[in-house]
């Protein structure tokens, strides 16, 4: 009985090292479940391609997709912190719409009055000043949660009616347009593009930052005694990054700027018009290039910070926390501080990109940044959560929403749609952690 046992035992992780695709996956050490979301995203986008006769899978829609998805995506990153640590926010569609408002009052009828218009320094302040009321908004919120120990749903639910009336009451329901002319390139567009050169070069240098970070890691595993990769592994993966950023890329650049904008620019600046037209492409969005260097950011915060191992702490078990030393109400007040600034940022976007500050800013906001949270592997029970995950959820979201605008799909609809999503990747999230266990 013993031989029996020992043989059955032991047939296991034979049969797993003479699975090739084990092996691959164990040596490059690729996240699966990352890696499954991935393959959900490239099945969505050629359905919908499809479904809508070739119109989804071209530069123009792939830009305006990038475009569209970073407002959820900045703020997700910062929900992932929440539902990690066991709490919720379900105002950051109200803060959004606030601090675009606040920021939108700021530029068009107060600082008129000191700066004049078209100041160098309008966009500055006005982005600092929402950036400050996000802040605030958000710390506030935290200080009820953390010190008064009432329930972050319930906190954040009376936040979404409260910050949505403030909203309205800045203006009395009025739209305040339009915004300063340097403020308007953070929402994208022509003027808020880096053109083909400038995306070159940012696309070399974060292939070059993606090797440097590889060659980085393995020195740190080599000085501490942690197992080393295969070098092929290295290879593929510095290789695979640098593919898939210089792609992305080379699909900026092939949308061009519309004929008659290009005709402006070229009459502006005393460019002859040829006959066969002007090609000038867009280039990496502005917007685009906010929200990678916020997920860079708050990945650094989340993996290398003493701040994020006390988040994931807090998460895993927070009595332990507590009694290991972490003063988890200060950090609980942080990150609701640091969700209302990154909401500040998605207002600022989202305003520019509007060139308004309108009272429907933000409208249902927090549930899809919930939901992309959720579909990115961010577990609603805490503790486990990533940024990179987030944000690929984000673009899951945007990309169904984008997908059955083109293909004509009511609004009704749509939001079964997305609910039905959400429902099915929380059960998905449910049989994955049983499996786990």
């Amino acid at each position: 009985m013993a031989d029996v046992l020992k043989s059955t035992t032991s047939s296991g992780p034979r049969a797993a090292e003479a699975n090739p695709v084990a092996r691959f996956f164990r040596a490059t050490e690729i996240d699966t479940r990352l890696l499954g979301m991935i393959g959900a995203l490239v099945i969505i986008w050629i359905g919908f391609h499809i479904i809508t006769g070739g119109l989804f899978l071209t530069p123009r829609n792939l830009w305006n997709l990038s475009v569209q998805t970073t407002d959820i995506a900045i703020m997700t990153t910062g929900m992932v912190l929440i539902i990690v640590t066991r709490n919720i926010d379900l105002s950051v569609g109200s803060v959004l719409g606030l601090c675009g408002m606040i920021m939108g009052v700021t530029q068009a009828q107060i600082l008129p009055q000191y700066l004049g218009f078209d100041s160098p320094f309008t966009w500055a302040i006005t982005l600092f000043v929402g950036l400050i009321a996000g802040c605030l908004i958000g710390a506030f919120q935290g200080i009820i949660i953390a010190f008064l120990n009432v329930p972050s749903f319930i906190v954040t639910l009376g936040g979404l009616l409260v910050w949505r009336g403030a909203t309205w009451l800045v203006t009395s329901g009025q739209t305040v347009a339009p915004m300063d002319q340097t403020f308007r390139i953070m929402g994208g567009g022509a003027e808020g593009s880096i053109g083909a050169t400038w995306s070159w070069i940012v696309g070399i240098a974060a292939c070059l930052f993606v090797i440097a970070s590889i060659i980085g890691s393995r020195r740190q595993r080599r000085r501490f005694g942690f197992p080393l990769r295969p070098v092929w592994a290295e290879y593929f993966l510095a290789s695979l990054s640098c593919v898939l950023i210089l792609g992305a890329v080379w699909i900026a650049n092939s949308y061009y700027w519309p004929i008659n904008i290009a005709k402006r620019y070229a009459e502006a600046n005393n460019i002859p018009w040829p006959e066969t037209g002007l090609d000038i492409p867009y280039g990496i969005a502005v917007p685009v290039l906010i929200a990678i260097v916020v997920g860079i950011i708050m990945t650094f915060i989340a993996t290398r910070l003493r701040f994020g191992r006390y988040v994931f702490a807090i998460g895993g078990n927070p009595e332990a926390a507590e009694l290991a030393g972490i003063k988890t109400r200060w950090v609980t007040v942080r990150i609701f501080a640091l969700m209302g600034i990154l909401a500040a940022v998605a207002a600022a976007i989202s305003t520019a990109r509007l060139n308004a500050a309108t009272n429907a800013q933000g409208t249902l906001d927090e549930l899809y940044t919930i939901a992309a949270a959720v579909i990115g592997g961010t577990s609603l029970a805490g503790g486990t959560g990533t940024i990179a995950g987030a944000m690929l959820g984000a673009l899951v979201m945007q990309s169904l929403q984008s997908g059955m605008v083109l293909a004509h799909v009511d609004t009704p609809l749509q939001s079964v749609v997305v609910g039905t999503v959400l429902v099915v990747a929380v059960w998905l999230d449910t049989v994955y952690r049983a499996r786990a266990k």
